[in-house]
């Protein structure tokens, strides 16, 4: 197991007539290797989250959360009185936006590949009904880790080597129309810093310049592609920022114009690392679509053999109906006769 686990504290936040209440857990948890293994379940959610933000501690914004994390980490307060003060501010904030949230304030601190994070997530409760062995119905209820989205993460080591960098700090930014990464922002005291779609919307836009450039044949360039996604993919996954030296290992192999330079010189508005956003990435390989009641994906290196787009008549004809599909068409003319 690559998690370490050292701190992990969790409250219960509940609401009652518009008021959030807090119920502070007394002491901290003790660690061992149930506690392990629910973190690398979180920690791994949490990567997995797609649409993060990226910020930093602001001096313009509330700072007691970040004043309290620096206390503990210079063994100055304990890392439950940590806690108990940062609860506290996430309860004036959720009252001042009155988000009907209720669940378990989960904050830990954690090791993951050499690197210090202290997470904090509130984690909703999910009713779980099975039958017992009297065939009566029981209940029961769970974390629904699978759903968090009121969750930020500091990432320590980058705080104390890279202050000035504004993006040590991801948080999940939620559903549409909330203003979940408002609240977070004002709860941590964060501005918030490099935008992950942004970034890899212009990673893509050089890959195809530089891909055109070196007149790679269609094969090579979806070759290349895929082996970039695979990179972008793993590093979502991993929780990584994505790095330009990476990327020019990756493709350059078959150029002796490295990627690396191919960018500078032309000027993109790209940092040498940036956080990857999975969805902008994966229309390197996929082109996919839905509206007035039809969705259609396919792989990119299909468009033009399998898949052909006809602009002027509107139309994409396709090459080998995928089976399933096939066999739900005969089956409703058949029935249909």
């Amino acid at each position: 197991m690559s998690i370490e686990v050292n701190k992990l504290v969790v409250h219960y936040v509940d609401k009652h007539d518009e008021d959030t209440q807090i119920h502070l857990r007394e002491d901290e948890m003790q660690v061992n290797e149930k506690v392990n293994v629910f973190i690398e379940q979180l920690h791994h959610a949490y990567n997995g989250k797609p649409g993060k933000g990226y910020c930093a501690f602001s001096g313009e914004k509330n700072s007691q959360v970040s004043a309290a994390m620096q206390s503990y980490r210079n063994n100055e307060l304990g890392f439950w009185h940590f806690t108990q003060q940062a609860t506290e501010v996430l309860k004036e904030e959720l009252n001042k936006y009155a988000f009907n949230e209720v669940g378990y304030l989960v904050f830990c601190h954690y090791q993951y590949v050499a690197t210090d994070y202290v997470l904090i997530a509130l984690i909703n409760i999910k009713e779980h009904y099975s039958i017992n062995s009297e065939l009566d119905l029981s209940a029961s209820r769970h974390l629904d880790i699978s759903r968090m989205q009121l969750a930020a993460r500091v990432d320590l080591t980058a705080w104390d080597t890279q202050p000035d960098d504004a993006r040590y700090i991801s948080f999940i930014k939620g559903r549409a129309g909330r203003k979940v990464a408002d609240f977070f922002l004002d709860f941590l005291g964060c501005e918030e810093g490099i935008d992950p779609k942004q970034q890899s919307q212009v990673m893509l836009n050089a890959v195809e310049d530089y891909l055109s450039e070196q007149q790679f044949n269609k094969q090579e360039k979806d070759t290349l592609r895929k082996e970039v996604f695979d990179y972008c993919n793993d590093c979502v996954a991993s929780g990584e920022d994505a790095n330009i030296e990476s990327l020019s290992e990756t493709l350059s192999k078959s150029s002796d114009s490295p990627f690396e330079d191919f960018y500078k010189d032309q000027g993109y508005d790209l940092a040498e690392s940036f956080p990857v956003d999975k969805k902008t990435v994966s229309t390197m390989v996929k082109f996919s679509g839905l509206g007035g009641g039809v969705s259609v994906g396919f792989e990119r290196k299909h468009l033009g053999e399998r898949v052909i787009y006809d602009a002027r008549n509107d139309t994409l004809t396709i090459k080998g109906i995928p089976p399933n599909l096939k066999d739900q068409l005969q089956r409703f003319y058949e029935e249909s006769e």
